[in-house]
């Protein structure tokens, strides 16, 4: 089976560039081989929460300014530091080596979106104004299953600037209930009004 027919079309030519599905796309098919998608997954997604957390780090992955050279060898000593799969090391290598750290975000993604169609799971990008507790992540599972009938992985990005609420979106459709959104809709009404 193809990847690309892994992942239904309308979902992914917005989200994930081209340059990024085809190293994602890449990734899997060497992972589903070695039969570690799910270490693979949970480097990637290991790694990305470190990009997200150090400004060095998100500053060597979207900077032209440092050599290939310096970016592998710093990308290898992370990777290294963190005891992550071989499998993974490798492909920061040769993405780093590319000069293609720039598109490693959306490379996480997309080989995230990979994996749970592969399970024949949905992934439903979430914004929250804080941190979700497990039992909240649990509760959005529920309800976007019986909405989608299939599981569904979450992606949740914190948000501050949406003061309260949560925005979801499941492939097209997008739910705003940010108390952001609610404020905007309640100045324009007012301004109609008056």
């Amino acid at each position: 089976m193809k990847i690309r027919e892994l992942l239904p079309v309308a979902d992914t030519s917005p989200l994930i560039s081209g340059v990024a599905e085809r190293y994602a796309s890449s990734l899997f098919e060497l992972a589903l081989e070695a039969g570690k998608v799910d270490a693979v997954s949970a480097a990637l997604n290991g790694f990305d929460a470190l990009i997200g957390e150090s400004e060095d780090l998100k500053r060597l992955v979207q900077s032209p300014v440092f050599s290939a050279e310096d970016q592998v060898n710093a990308i290898s000593a992370i990777a290294d530091k963190l005891g992550v799969d071989a499998l993974v090391v490798n492909f920061l290598k040769v993405v780093a080596g590319n000069r293609r750290l720039f598109a490693l975000p959306g490379m996480i993604k997309a080989f995230a979106q990979i994996a749970a169609a592969h399970r024949g799971e949905i992934t439903a990008d979430v914004t929250s104004a804080h941190a979700l507790t497990a039992e909240q992540e649990t509760e959005l599972k529920a309800a976007l299953k019986s909405v989608t009938g299939k599981d569904v992985t979450l992606a949740v990005t914190v948000d501050p600037a949406i003061l309260g609420g949560l925005i979801v979106k499941v492939g097209s459709r997008q739910i705003d209930t940010s108390l952001r959104t609610k404020l905007s809709t309640l100045k324009l009404a007012l301004k109609e009004v008056g």
